[in-house]
């Protein structure tokens, strides 16, 4: 089981959320849906500001390291690179 942090835009609105899935598409959908329907996220008004026409959901694993990040200069701007 893996955590996962999950945006959703859509309709002017965005809701950002965690889940707790298996590492596989169909369980992360599952996932996604019943988190949806336990009605207990907060979605936030877009307004104008916001192309409606674009509905999209991202993911991504969300990863408890407590190791410092190691970083790198790179083009004189300092970039985090993972941890050590």
């Amino acid at each position: 089981m893996k955590n996962f942090l999950v945006n959703i835009w859509a309709y002017d609105h965005h809701a950002k959320f965690k889940v707790l899935s298996e590492d596989d598409a169909v369980s992360l959908e599952q996932s996604i849906l019943d988190k949806l329907g336990e009605k207990s996220i907060n979605w936030e008004y877009l307004g104008i500001s916001y192309d409606n026409r674009v509905n999209r959901i991202t993911y991504e694993e969300v990863v408890d390291d407590t190791r410092p990040i190691q970083t790198k200069k790179v083009l004189d701007a300092v970039v985090g690179t993972g941890a050590y």
